[in-house]
């Protein structure tokens, strides 16, 4: 075995990295003195690429697929090394491999309120939280202003800082594009691909991009969004005597105070009832008990109406007259115009009746007038 066969079986010949972390960004791969066989395999897989770097410089970047490393495919190291095409020597270099896939579900939120001026309400405070995605879109610029010489560099050491881009550009956004407080659930998408466009060229600086930015909701303060329930509450109640008059009904229902109130009205009324029909029995000018101060009890109880007078029609040879009052009726006694034989009908009755039938009218034809005094 010759010198150079020794030391072609001492250095790599494979090189790839399998990940299963979930969250490594940049892996170095590993091995004692940064040795690689010249005409080693490089495997990339999908949604990774390696990144040569030798002498503190990047050499070559490789996409996904399997390759041999040798000068025909290593222009820009063999640029660096000067290698002669026939000298199969191993050389050095560090391998980075990044991965390209995307990086779902990221969270983003406003740590403080966003004072912003809203057109109905004024100024206002608004947070907001939402969820993005981000992947490298250029390997050799991110491993240069990001990652540096680490040998494992995971999402959460970048994030933060993705995050506050994030609400930097929200904060800018949603000021100039002056979307009502109100209108702001139905224009998420909109507000989330604005803030999104404004965030790409920034973050291209690092080597990223960001595929996805969603909005998941804007909220007002608790004491804000308070009074616009109640708010909302008054609209949807419409007619408030209506409103108050059903909830009045709702509480009388409740825990029985429902019965307990009707049994006091009815109390009430049954005693209103006896006090009216006490004062009717005693009469307008009827004894009433005195109370120790000489007044009457019922002083302030109003006297009841006067009965309604009745009026009497007359029905004399096929004609009807009237209506009479009984005072009338008297003076056509007096007359000879009304008779016992006389009908007579009023309100109330049942048919035509002969006036001397009548009780309250019979009295008229017993009641006769003095004889005349004589002539003097």
């Amino acid at each position: 075995m010759g010198i150079f066969d020794f030391l072609s079986g001492e250095f790599i010949d494979v090189i790839h990295w399998t990940d299963d972390t979930r969250d490594t960004m940049v892996w170095r791969f590993e091995r004692e003195g940064h040795a690689i066989k010249y005409g080693a395999k490089l495997t990339v897989r999908e949604g990774q690429a390696a990144v040569f770097v030798h002498e503190g410089q990047i050499a070559d970047v490789f996409t996904p697929g399997l390759y041999m490393l040798e000068t025909n495919n290593m222009p820009v190291m063999t640029t660096l090394q000067h290698w002669d095409h026939g000298f199969r020597s191993p050389f050095k270099s560090e391998v980075y491999f990044v991965n390209t896939t995307r990086f779902n579900d990221l969270k983003w939120g406003t740590k403080n309120p966003i004072i912003v001026r809203d057109p109905e309400f004024g100024p206002v405070r608004l947070r907001a939280f939402g969820t993005y995605s981000v992947r490298v879109a250029d390997p050799a610029r991110f491993l240069s202003e990001i990652v540096g010489t680490d040998g494992e560099f995971t999402m959460d050491e970048i994030s933060y800082q993705i995050r506050n881009v994030i609400v930097q550009e929200f904060s800018r956004t949603i000021a100039r594009a002056q979307i009502p407080v109100l209108d702001m659930a139905a224009n998420t998408r909109e507000l989330g691909q604005l803030v999104g466009s404004e965030i790409a060229a920034q973050i291209a600086e690092y080597g990223l991009a960001m595929p996805e930015l969603y909005i998941e909701n804007v909220s007002l303060p608790a004491a804000v969004e308070a009074v616009m329930d109640k708010r909302s509450s008054m609209g949807v109640i419409g007619n408030l005597e209506s409103y108050m008059q059903y909830q009045a009904a709702e509480a009388l229902g409740r825990d029985g105070a429902g019965a307990a109130a009707m049994q006091t009205g009815l109390g009430a009324g049954l005693g209103m009832q006896m006090g009216q029909a006490a004062a009717a029995q005693a009469g307008p000018w009827g004894a009433r008990p005195q109370s120790a101060g000489g007044a009457s009890p019922a002083a302030h109880t109003p006297p009841p109406p006067p009965p309604v007078e009745k009026v009497w029609h007359l029905a004399v040879a096929g004609e009807v007259s009237g209506p009479f009052s009984k005072a009338a009726l008297g003076r056509k006694v007096t007359d000879g115009s009304l008779t016992r034989e006389t009908h007579v009908w009023t309100p109330g009755q049942d048919g035509w009746i002969r006036a001397g039938e009548v009780d309250e009218l019979a009295r008229l034809f017993t009641v006769l007038p003095p004889p005349p005094p004589p002539p003097a």
